[in-house]
């Protein structure tokens, strides 16, 4: 799978840092868009899509996967949503406090693996099923919120390196998202990270150690407008968007956008 996709990235021509490939597979600069609501646009000329695990028809990845487009599978696992499928089999001694502007969703008790391994092994296997070539778990960075739980830096490292390695063992690719005080330490056991408004919070130049193994920095910003930070993530080698928080078929690629 991973032949194909890089394959098509290739066909990319871009002048920022070097597209060779790192011992992931991935070249660090793409074209891509995700989508999460609304009606699927799946007739779009980019070579990585990044889509919600459950909700995506299977017949959709596979149309995509036959035009060489390497598909991300998105699922929460650092938090509880209650309109999934799988939500009756979370114990309720796992769930911590409510997300912010996030109705139905509360934190995990990620110490308790023991409790949320069936659960999350099971979404893996629904993405190899599905056909996706790879997985974006969100929501962890549980240890810098405020939970319920006295999660340590720790023990998200246990965490997330459980995640990288129940992936990897499917021969699923995995994203490493937000957590960027803890990119030093994960940056060898993720293949990307896909970060969040990194320029509207100036912490951008913390997402560098991946691009520095050629991984791909997949950047999505909301608040700002494209010529805010289009430019300077193109310098940068990011692959960056400009995304509403609805994630609907709207997107602005900065590979796209004019850089002067």
């Amino acid at each position: 799978m991973v032949l194909f996709f890089f394959a098509a990235c290739q066909r990319l021509e871009v002048s920022a840092p070097s597209a060779a490939a790192s011992e992931s597979g991935l070249p660090p600069i793409t074209s891509w868009q995700i989508q999460y609501s609304g009606e699927l646009d799946l007739d779009l000329d980019i070579d990585v899509f990044n889509l919600d695990l459950f909700d995506t028809p299977m017949e959709s990845i596979k149309e995509l996967r036959k035009r060489g487009v390497f598909v991300i599978c998105y699922f929460s696992a650092g938090s509880y949503e209650d309109w999934r499928p799988d939500a009756d089999q979370f114990p309720d001694k796992v769930l911590g406090n409510d997300l912010d502007d996030w109705p139905g969703e509360r934190w995990l008790d990620i110490r308790q693996l023991s409790d949320l391994n069936s659960i999350i092994e099971n979404r893996m296997d629904l993405a190899v099923e599905k056909g996706c070539d790879g997985v974006d778990p969100d929501n962890l960075d549980g240890y810098e919120n405020k939970t319920g739980f006295p999660l340590t830096g720790n023990d998200q490292l246990v965490f997330n390196r459980y995640l990288a390695q129940t992936a990897h063992t499917r021969e699923l690719k995995i994203g490493l998202k937000n957590d960027i005080n803890q990119i030093q330490e994960l940056v060898n056991d993720f293949d990307w990270i896909l970060n969040e408004e990194c320029f509207t919070y100036h912490e951008c130049d913390l997402l560098l150690p991946f691009l520095d193994v050629n991984k791909p920095v997949f950047v999505i910003e909301y608040e700002i407008t494209p010529a805010d930070f289009c430019p300077q993530a193109n310098q940068q080698g990011f692959s960056a968007l400009h995304k509403n928080w609805d994630l609907d078929a709207y997107y602005t690629d900065c590979l796209k956008f004019p850089s002067r």
